[in-house]
């Protein structure tokens, strides 16, 4: 397991010049650009399991290439504030027939040598056979330590978790006794513009929050597929909900978790590429004051035609940790909508369970 382990060091207290090129627009570093990172990290280490320790180049004739199936998720443990050095690394933890799962860390460093740990996050990688473009083995993992049976067990648990959550989704069956009262309690209370402002609190329709960013995909952002690279596409899909959830909120919010990323079909270079955003839930906590999840999907434009063809679905949440409780909510108007709230409510019950188990471990 571990001879798949790499990582990255990124000197931000140590190099000014470089931090210069991360700070964000509050003086810290952009996180967008460390999830870029995490993403070629991962598909570096995919690459590194099935070449071995040993190669440090990928060589063109490999007969086999690995793509990002999806991101499971990125939790953010603690602030990257103040400005420190970061480690970003990571390891195959578990492997299929023809997918791994690859665990990734990013660490701060500080200048006496304290580390602390502050997103954790996995990817599922998938080889393809080069020339069929069909899934293909990837090496099976030879696990010598109880600490990569523990990992290897924790890769279990998070594919059969990923197989009841298909079983689950609300494209397949209908959301649950206790999801359904949860809707029918939030149009009872806020479906009504009256009974809103009675309880002083601001209702925005779902369709209200659409945010929209077009580009053109240039080759400059290309993979070593001749491909966008999925790191860039989550970057810009990352700064775009953030400006939504601070429109949205209208205020600052900080990254809490990425709660998922689905990787469709690629996206080719010289596309017009369509993002578009939208709060698809909203809350309070007795933690967070204010909690907004928010979905950003990915469609190439055809010109030709007009139509649109669906490349990646990102779900982020963010957060406010204190001040008063937000006083805006979100609320769906179409059956759709109302799904899309459900799944947002899914995300943010997932994140707070997650957070408490890291709490007691």
């Amino acid at each position: 397991m571990q001879d798949s382990y790499c990582e990255i060091r990124l000197p931000f207290a140590s190099s000014p010049e470089l931090l210069e090129n991360y700070t964000n627009a509050s003086g810290g570093i952009r996180t967008g650009l460390l999830m870029e990172h995490l993403d070629s990290l991962a598909g570096s280490i995919a690459y590194k399991h099935m070449l071995g320790p040993n190669v440090n180049k990928l060589p063109e004739d490999a007969g086999f290439y690995m793509v990002t199936a999806s991101v499971e998720r990125l939790d953010m443990l603690a602030s990257l504030y103040p400005v420190r050095d970061m480690r970003l690394s990571g390891q195959v933890i578990h492997t299929g027939k023809t997918s791994m799962e690859v665990a990734v860390r990013m660490e701060a460093i500080s200048r006496d040598g304290t580390e602390q740990t502050i997103m954790l996050g996995r990817f599922c990688m998938v080889c393809r056979d080069a020339r069929t473009h069909r899934s293909t083995p990837v090496n099976p993992l030879i696990l010598e330590t109880p600490e990569d049976h523990t990992l290897f067990h924790l890769g279990e648990v998070h594919r059969n978790r990923r197989v009841e959550h298909a079983g689950r989704s609300l494209n397949r069956v209908p959301p649950s006794s206790s999801e359904a009262e949860a809707l029918h309690w939030l149009y009872l209370k806020y479906g009504d513009e009256q009974r809103a402002s009675t309880a002083n609190i601001e209702r925005v329709f779902m369709g209200d929050t659409r945010l929209e960013k077009t580009m053109i995909m240039f080759p400059q952002e290309r993979n070593v597929h001749q491909k966008i690279f999925g790191g860039y596409l989550m970057r810009l899909a990352y700064e775009l909900g953030f400006a939504n959830s601070c429109l949205f909120t209208r205020e600052h919010v900080t990254f809490l978790s990425l709660d998922g990323i689905s990787f469709a079909r690629p996206v080719p270079i010289g596309s017009l590429l369509r993002l578009t955003s939208n709060i698809v839930h909203s809350s309070s906590s007795e933690q967070y004051p204010a909690l907004v999840h928010v979905w950003v999907h990915a469609d190439v434009v055809n010109l030709d035609t007009g139509t649109e063809q669906r490349t990646n679905d990102f779900r982020f949440t963010w957060c406010r940790e204190n001040g008063p409780p937000l006083r805006r909510m979100v609320v769906p108007k179409t059956y759709g909508e109302a799904m899309q709230w459900i799944e947002g409510r899914r995300a943010l019950e997932m994140g707070s369970e997650i957070r408490k188990l890291r709490k007691r471990a």
